[in-house]
């Protein structure tokens, strides 16, 4: 039953212009994709709001539906589109290389993969140098895992309660949040530790974050200290000394927690973390399918601004804005671990997908896509800092560059998860008003905001004052 409740509270927010006009659709009627949807798509792959959207065209951060509706971007096809919705450069590479070659193995040479190989790793710091393509992020953990296991020779792998690393069966023992655990064996050798999470969790300050913007916990920490990041290397001791063989082959961690809603650690927690894990023979590894290509801003990988050098590194979503493809980069020595025996990829770095990458790359520079992340992502973070000051339901704002967080609460006392219906509202709220956010969290709690890096600080005016006339309107309602 539609609500007959109307808001007298109505939007000052003024969509910023765009010059694109999208071609007119002409695919099948609303209600016949709704039935397609419903008979030959596979039931598990759910759609977001009451009544989803049927997306037609994408042009930079915006993304237009059936009817020509503009919407902006924020959520990215879930961080995935980094450098824009049809970028001219990427589409231009991806029509050349069409038009060339699109598929030979990598039993043969050709130029695009060399070419892209060596651009990508040009990126990295030594021994960072190999790098082994595949398809999708899941695929990248999953390879990443398999070379822990062979280099090591061990064979346990631990991750961060909260993280997400894959749905295949054998990253989903990495996975960590409930929704994503299926009621079958997986994960056989992976064990999860606490995590560091400084807003959610037992100890947390306001010094502790490499953010902007800090949580709203009081800290009675001496200047140089973290009793937070203590107490939680404290506990990841604690998994060593007690879950695991004395030798392991490796943990893994995202440098911001993504699905779990843009979690952040204390600074130098990963620091420790490395250390204590290579103490015991086993390897680090990075998860920057989220954090990526300069999404973070002051730098291009997220372990980066951990002031740490991982052991492999695996990358996905906005290396190829969309395209699918990822990749495994990690030393000569571990790589060759894998030499042993056959391992092969048909499609990975395919010369379609490495033409499209190189592209990235060079969008990415080209458009001063990390600055922009940085000096955007930083001017947002503040913006909505501010309204968390004055509602009461914002609990937190958190992360770096355009890889944002907000927690909704009950009350900022309790920290309890805003229930699912009312967020559910806000949310609707900004999509009618034209603005495109992701959920996340345990609880889906969390707003996740996390646009191509090519949004403008007037976009972000824009969608600051579309969630302000959305929380208004959930306190008039909640009234």
């Amino acid at each position: 039953r539609q609500q007959k409740w109307k808001s007298s509270v109505s939007t000052q927010a003024k969509m910023p212009p765009c010059d694109f006009v999208p071609e007119k659709y002409e695919s099948y009627p609303y209600e016949r994709m709704q039935k397609i949807r419903e008979q030959n798509v596979a039931p598990s792959l759910r759609t977001y709001y009451k009544k989803p959207l049927l997306l037609h065209q994408g042009h930079m951060q915006w993304l237009f539906d059936h009817e020509g509706r503009r919407y902006l971007d924020l959520f990215a096809g879930i961080v995935t589109v980094s450098v824009g919705h049809c970028h001219p450069k990427v589409t231009m590479a991806t029509q050349k290389q069409l038009a060339r070659l699109w598929h030979t193995t990598n039993i043969y040479m050709y130029p695009a993969i060399h070419e892209y190989a060596e651009k990508l790793t040009s990126l990295f710091p030594d021994p960072l140098k190999v790098v082994y393509l595949t398809n999708s992020g899941s695929e990248a953990n999953d390879l990443a895992m398999f070379m822990a296991r062979l280099h090591t020779r061990n064979f346990d792998v631990i991750s961060l309660r909260g993280g997400y690393h894959g749905g295949s069966p054998y990253t989903l023992g990495l996975t960590s949040l409930t929704p994503y655990k299926h009621g079958v064996a997986n994960g056989f050798g992976c064990t999860t530790t606490m995590l560091p999470d400084v807003f959610r969790g037992p100890w947390g300050g306001s010094h502790c974050r490499d953010s902007p913007v800090q949580t709203v916990r009081k800290c009675s920490c001496t200047k140089g200290a973290c009793l937070a990041k203590d107490q939680y290397i404290e506990q990841f001791k604690d998994t060593l000394n007690t879950s695991v063989p004395k030798t392991v082959a490796g943990f893994i961690a995202e440098p911001i927690q993504g699905v779990n809603g843009a979690v952040q650690y204390p600074r130098n927690f990963l620091k420790e973390a490395y250390q204590l894990i290579r103490e015991r023979g086993g390897l680090c590894i990075s998860d920057e399918v989220q954090t990526g290509f300069g999404r973070t801003g002051s730098h291009f990988w997220g372990f980066q601004t951990h002031g740490v050098v991982p052991d492999i590194v695996t990358l996905a979503k906005g290396i190829g804005n969309g395209f699918p493809m990822a990749a495994v980069v990690t030393t000569k020595e571990i790589a060759g671990s894998l030499a042993q025996n056959l391992h092969f990829n048909t499609f990975g770095g395919n010369p379609l997908a490495c033409a499209v990458g190189a592209a990235v790359l060079d969008a990415i520079e080209e458009d001063g896509l990390q600055k922009n992340s940085e000096d955007v992502g930083t001017y947002m973070l503040l913006e909505l800092a501010k309204l968390r000051d004055k509602f009461e339901i914002v609990g937190d704002v958190r992360g770096k560059g355009l890889m944002i967080g907000v927690e909704m609460v009950t009350d900022k006392d309790s920290r309890r998860p805003l229930p699912a219906e009312e967020i559910s509202q806000i949310w609707e709220d900004c999509k009618d008003m034209g603005v495109l956010i992701g959920r996340g969290g345990l609880y889906s709690q969390t707003f996740r905001i996390k646009p191509p890096m090519c949004i403008t600080k007037r976009d972000v005016d824009f969608a600051v004052e579309v969630f302000r006339t959305a929380l208004q309107r959930h306190v008039e309602r909640a009234a």
